[in-house]
């Protein structure tokens, strides 16, 4: 799970861009969303981080 989670601000990034395209809005105009989409997504990561830190999760490799 940890090993997709750098998909979820790529995946929400080009929802957002082709639901601007598809209403025919400008990107500059939809900046502020993109910003929210990583603003968003640094959270996710960061509360993660902060949880592994809490209960010294260390991810193995397989």
């Amino acid at each position: 799970m940890f090993r997709l989670l750098f998909l979820l601000p790529i995946i929400l990034c080009l929802g957002w861009y082709f639901f601007l395209r598809h209403y025919a809005i400008p990107i500059k105009q939809g900046k502020k969303g993109f910003i929210y989409i990583l603003a968003f997504s640094a959270f996710v990561l960061g509360f993660f981080v902060l949880i592994m830190q809490i209960t010294e999760y260390r991810p193995t490799e397989l």
